[in-house]
């Protein structure tokens, strides 16, 4: 895994730059024709990291596990996050993905495969979470302009 940790530090190294740049203004324009603006996405990867990091620690420490479904449109809404400062969520973007970079690298080899149910979707195993993480932030970066597509 650490591969995919030193993966997701480069990510947030050149999304970091390209978020910086992005004014108070235009972060809260839709980025693509009726959709979320930057911080919308943003901020629901900021809910990602946190529901991915909860199910990385305690997957590690379990030999199977069922976590609660995800609603993300509610998510975002009941958190107001049109209406944050958006230099405070690349910051918060920004660390906490930093931190996921160490997690992933740190997971242990044997707890890789430990099933995970997310909802009432079919189990998969820990290393997938971890890899579908790290697709699923480059999908969002890529739709707002802050990543290469891949």
């Amino acid at each position: 895994m650490q591969k995919l940790g030193a993966q997701l530090n480069l990510i947030v190294t050149s999304a970091e730059a390209t978020l910086r740049q992005v004014s108070e203004e235009e972060s809260g324009r839709p980025a693509l024709p009726g959709g979320w603006s930057r911080k919308q996405v943003l901020g629901h990867l900021i809910d990602s990291a946190s529901n991915n990091h909860q199910r990385f620690v305690r997957a590690s420490l379990a030999d199977s596990l069922d976590f609660p479904a995800y609603e993300q449109t509610a998510c975002v809404r009941v958190q107001a996050v049109d209406r944050a400062d958006w230099a405070v969520l690349v910051d918060l973007w920004t660390r906490y993905n930093r931190y996921l970079a160490h997690v992933i690298t740190h997971l242990p080899e044997a707890k890789l495969g430990v099933p995970c149910r997310i909802g009432a979707d079919d189990p998969v195993p820990l290393e997938f979470l971890a890899t579908d993480y790290v697709r699923h932030l480059l999908h969002h970066l890529e739709q707002i302009g802050a990543a290469q597509a891949s």
